[in-house]
């Protein structure tokens, strides 16, 4: 689990062959996971500079190579003993989303990012939502987009200060609104599980 707090921003020194190479200050161990731009990965290698994570399957059929490159967020697992600040973040990519418009405030700039509109159930106002790893709280939420105000603070210890019309996004809905959506639409198809239920599959161990 993350927090969705931004902990450092990371080089990329390579990603061949499902491998993606990190240049970093953070010291990982093996076998940790890290977010790379709100992609949670497990380190498999490391090195006196960085570390070797690896990409499966499913995580590259829905992620965007571009953020895969260049410099990155990254973020290290929360400890038990870490204070929890920021959000709940899983690290699990939901969709790409892209920057369709830019619009600076007097204190803080308007992103509005646009994604396919079956995400959009999962993205609530005024609710959380974590772009490249950054948890940010949603103001308002359209049809096929939904509008964030990123504060210069953030702004400045992102890379979010070099995003532009048409920079594609990692975007994390909300965890649960996610699970609080399977919950009822399980439901609405299923009837609840009776004593007697619970009671056989409980004789069945």
């Amino acid at each position: 689990m993350f927090t969705g707090l931004i902990r450092e921003i990371a080089t990329v020194k390579s990603y061949a062959n499902n491998i993606l190479t990190i240049q970093a200050k953070h010291k990982a161990g093996l076998g940790d996971s890290i977010a790379i731009n709100g992609i949670c990965l497990t380190v498999i290698k490391v090195h006196g500079d960085g570390f070797d994570l690896e990409l499966a399957d499913e995580t590259r059929s829905i992620i965007d190579d571009s953020k895969l490159s260049g410099r990155v967020h990254i973020e290290p697992a929360m400890l038990v003993t870490d204070r929890f600040e920021g959000h709940i973040v899983q690290g699990h990519v939901d969709c790409i989303g892209t920057i369709s418009q830019i619009t600076s405030r007097e204190n803080g700039t308007d992103f509005m990012i646009k994604v396919d509109p079956k995400y959009i159930v999962h993205i609530v106002p005024k609710g959380s939502v974590t772009i490249d790893g950054i948890s940010l709280t949603i103001n308002e939420v359209y049809k096929d987009a939904f509008r964030l105000t990123i504060i210069p603070h953030t702004l400045r210890e992102t890379l979010m200060c070099h995003y532009k019309v048409g920079t594609k996004i990692n975007v994390e809905t909300d965890l649960f609104a996610r699970y609080i959506d399977h919950i009822l639409h399980n439901k609405s198809q299923k009837k609840s599980m009776s004593w007697n239920d619970i009671d056989a599959m409980q004789m069945g161990y």
